[in-house]
């Protein structure tokens, strides 16, 4: 609780004179000489204010930046049963959001979203999973984008973040595949008090475990249960990935 603070004025050359002879009994104050000092509170001298000082500009509160997926899914990076004119890459789908929701990672049960997107490269589901975190205040916008018609291309969207929802999570169908995706999970883009001016991540490829195929064209095998997303591996006469890797392209992460 703070204290009222009291003011102390003085009162200054003033002295009690005694009454006069007469005894009336009544005291008044003695009139100041001319000559007499009269002491003055001392002035505080301002502080001067120097127009050359900088000062340190305000942390923004929101960024804009460009995501880019760059594909390089080619029969010469990948000649191990690389499926030809058939390969290419579904839309980017995703959302900005904070580190109260994660919509997929590995070690993780896909959604129904991600299942759908991972095996026929739909957008529908994950995108209702999506709005129901904005709704509840988790996520700020969705990623919804144009993919790659073949296996070498670019595909690239832009989003706004903030302090506050400063993640970002976004995938892709690979396909021909059983369920196999790529995609970014969790992504902070504002760290140590600022926003990040740039990162590139690896398009590692991932299984969603909802499909048990083995091959880029197997026929569909429903997982049940659903088994956790990892990073895909297969027997080398059935594909060439083996803990993801090689990558199929990057992401390229840039501050506008």
């Amino acid at each position: 609780m703070r204290l009222p603070i009291t003011y102390f004025v003085p009162v200054l050359g003033l002295a009690m004179m005694a009454c006069s002879s007469s005894g009336t009994g009544i005291t008044e104050p003695a009139t100041e000489s001319a000559g007499d000092p009269v002491d003055e509170m001392p002035e505080v001298p301002a502080t001067p204010t120097d127009p050359d000082t900088p000062t340190a500009p305000a942390t923004p509160t929101e960024a804009r930046y460009r995501i880019t997926f760059d594909a390089d899914w080619t029969a010469e990076r990948h000649p191990e049963r690389f499926p030809g004119t058939s390969a290419h890459f579904s839309g980017l789908v995703g959302a900005v959001h904070s580190e109260q929701v994660i919509y997929w990672e590995p070690g993780q049960i896909a959604t129904a979203g991600i299942e759908q997107m991972a095996e026929t490269g739909g957008k529908t589901l994950f995108l209702d999973e999506i709005d129901e975190s904005i709704a509840n205040g988790y996520a700020i916008s969705a990623i919804n984008g144009a993919g790659v018609s073949t296996g070498d291309g670019q595909a690239s969207v832009e989003v706004v973040v903030t302090q506050d929802h400063s993640q970002i999570t976004i995938t892709s169908m690979l396909a021909p595949s059983p369920d196999w995706f790529v995609g970014l999970h969790n992504v902070e883009l504002f760290d140590g008090g600022a926003f990040l001016a740039s990162t590139t991540v690896d398009a590692v490829l991932y299984d969603s475990g909802t499909d048990s195929g083995v091959s880029f064209t197997s026929s569909n095998q429903d997982t049940q249960p659903r088994e956790p997303i990892l990073r895909t591996s297969s027997q080398p006469s059935e594909s060439p990935f083996v803990d993801g890797l090689p990558d199929v392209g990057r992401f390229l992460i840039e501050r506008l």
